[in-house]
């Protein structure tokens, strides 16, 4: 299984009274290593965008298991849980400076155009994207 790795700084501003990351920072954080893991397939988002595609999260998932404190760094894992040509989950792991378990997510996303909300297939709409997803999903 492909996994991606981002490592993120945790912020003073990302952290609560209490002194750890406030628990919606998580959510950018599995955004950031979403396109990262898109990035290191040959992709981009923007490029999506481009032709008047967007990819809305459907369903959202997460478990926080340990605090994460301003000052350290945080491991964004992340990799594709399923993928059926019009749906795609992610999964992440994010992880304490000791590689401890901060926080485990799916996030799942549908294509659809901008204009309409209709889902389109990835495999017609981008069939090289469509390919490196298939491929992953072989690796499982």
């Amino acid at each position: 299984m492909k996994v991606v790795e981002k490592q993120i700084e945790v912020r003073y501003a990302e952290t609560d009274q209490m002194g750890v990351v406030y628990h919606a920072n998580y959510l950018v954080w599995m955004e950031i290593g979403r396109t990262q893991f898109i990035k290191e397939l040959g992709f981009h988002y923007a490029d999506m965008e481009k032709e008047g595609v967007i990819s809305p999260v459907t369903d959202l998932q997460i478990s926080y298991k340990k605090p994460l404190h301003y000052g350290e760094t945080a491991t964004v894992k992340t990799w594709i849980e399923y993928y059926d040509g019009i749906r795609v989950t992610y999964g992440y792991e994010i992880l304490t400076p000791d590689g401890e378990i901060a926080a485990t997510a799916t996030s799942q996303h549908v294509c659809v155009k901008r204009d309409s909300f209709r889902p389109i297939s990835i495999k017609k709409y981008f069939p090289d994207w469509h390919e490196a997803y298939e491929q992953v999903k072989k690796q499982a």
